[in-house]
């Protein structure tokens, strides 16, 4: 209870405003590092040619991973009200109709989720999708290439490289009272 009087509020419009440029400017500033690992990666055969600009892929895997942790922590149509907050940011931010960048958001979750059955774990899924979005399979030596299946040494190198771009949602519920 005393938590609740300490913790500071937070408007839902300021929350998705912040979570947009925070992760526009962070996906923008790490991506080109993200290519530099990946295209340097001693579990792949063949380097890479991943642009340094090439991020667009990269920024919808974070989006719609971090947009799936929101319904896990807000309730009472906040999560509702937040994600739509931030489609909005996200629409006007990357210049796109608000629609389209829904449709293309679910699409990559619904895609997420398909590659990681029958886990439930977003972190994962993202770093599946890096592998499949950037058609990374090709690269792996002939055993992973076969099974169509990323190098589990590769893929937890990708895990710990997507986890930085993973928005702390828990500690914000823990910090802040979100308000309408």
């Amino acid at each position: 209870m005393i938590s609740f009087l300490t913790k500071r509020k937070i408007s839902e419009e300021k929350l998705a405003e912040n979570f947009t440029a925070g992760i526009l400017q962070l996906v923008d500033i790490g991506f080109p590092e993200v290519a530099l690992l990946i295209n340097e990666d001693p579990e792949l055969e063949l380097a890479p040619t991943i642009s340094a600009n090439s991020a667009d892929k990269f920024l919808l895997i974070i989006i719609a991973g971090n947009l799936l942790y929101v319904p896990k922590l807000f309730n009472n149509y906040q999560d509702v009200r937040l994600v739509e907050s931030v489609f909005n940011k996200l629409s006007t931010a990357l210049n796109i109709d608000k629609e389209k960048l829904k449709q293309l958001v679910v699409s990559y979750q619904s895609y997420m989720n398909c590659i990681n059955m029958p886990s439930k774990n977003i972190h994962y899924a993202m770093s599946k999708a890096v592998f499949f979005k950037y058609e990374l399979n090709q690269y792996q030596d002939s055993y992973f290439r076969n099974m169509n299946s990323p190098n589990p040494l590769f893929l937890k190198r990708l895990d710990d490289i997507v986890e930085h771009f993973i928005w702390n949602w828990e500690e914000i519920k823990s910090k802040y009272r979100l308000v309408e």
